[in-house]
């Protein structure tokens, strides 16, 4: 099973990155049965900035040679693994300008009407983990879980990919305790990762 594992978080030292360490960690632990491809988008300098004009048609941007390397990461990717924190009842910019520009008309989904369209990446499957600073309902209840509807029903499903796991985890500023027992969480999920 190949796995992309796109990682969006500017410090090595957070706990996003810890979350990376485990999910690479459980998936040492398949016995081969996963191969791994890992994008850190920061470390990248990854540009987020959606740019078109009259010369640079947004139409034309699944042939767009800037992105061809990671248009084959996903293209390649079985199951596709978001790690990031939530800024603002949201993803960072970073990994939105990421989607962006990758998940384009005729590469992630085509036009099929005025009303219609047909998801182009159909038999693949996601997994998000998020982080967050308030408790872990905040999004639920202050936000009608803005965060998962955008994820799930304005990309993931809108592209074709109906499997989608979620890891939301909040109050990540607590206990250390805490925390351990989140990253053993993930790292539990990883190593018996189901198809």
């Amino acid at each position: 099973m190949n796995t992309l594992i796109v990682y969006t978080h500017p410090n090595h030292q957070s706990l996003n990155y810890a979350f990376l360490e485990q999910t690479l960690k459980g998936i040492s632990e398949n016995e081969g049965r996963i191969e791994i491809k890992v994008i850190d988008l920061y470390e990248e300098e990854f540009d987020p900035i959606l740019f078109f004009d009259e010369n640079k048609k947004r139409s034309d941007m699944h042939i767009d040679p800037k992105f061809a390397a990671y248009r084959e990461q996903i293209l390649w990717a079985d199951k596709l693994v978001f790690i990031y924190p939530i800024w603002w009842g949201r993803p960072p910019a970073m990994l939105l300008g990421y989607i962006d520009q990758l998940f384009s008309t005729n590469f992630a989904y085509r036009n099929k009407g005025k009303y219609s369209h047909e998801g182009l990446l159909k038999g693949k499957s996601a997994i998000c983990i998020s982080t967050m600073k308030g408790p872990k309902n905040y999004p639920l209840f202050f936000l009608n879980n803005a965060h998962k509807a955008l994820m799930k029903k304005a990309i993931f499903n809108f592209v074709g990919i109906k499997k989608i796991k979620f890891f939301e985890f909040g109050s990540v500023e607590g206990s250390k305790k805490k925390q351990k027992s989140k990253l053993k969480k993930v790292y539990n999920y990883f190593k018996v990762l189901p198809a």
